[in-house]
């Protein structure tokens, strides 16, 4: 016996806005509004979703950064030094890292 039950969905309109590609997007603003412990947390949730986490691993990663303090208002600041910028450029394999890497001292 077929079931001819047809389903049927709605979209919910107020979880999303449509907008064209050239609109201005209010990303920037967004970021700029979140303090830097939270922005560097989100960078570091994309880092592991783009290179994968694993905790044996983390800890060395720390070696590569370079603690510094802006000198406008004394924020500290997580800083990757050149060496390693360059490796994770050449990792990413991405057209705009690659292109970067020809472009770094």
């Amino acid at each position: 016996m077929e079931n001819t039950q047809q389903l049927s969905f709605e979209m919910d309109r107020s979880a999303l806005s449509v907008g064209w590609l050239h609109d201005e997007s209010d990303e920037k603003a967004f970021w700029l509004s979140r303090t830097p412990e939270e922005r560097l947390a989100a960078l570091e949730l994309m880092r592991q979703i783009v290179y994968g986490y694993e905790y044996a691993t983390a800890p060395r990663l720390q070696r590569i950064f370079a603690i510094a303090e802006r000198s406008s208002d004394g924020v500290p600041v997580n800083l990757i030094n050149l060496r390693h910028l360059k490796i994770n450029k050449q990792a990413s394999g991405r057209p705009k890292d690659l292109n970067d890497l020809e472009h770094l001292p």
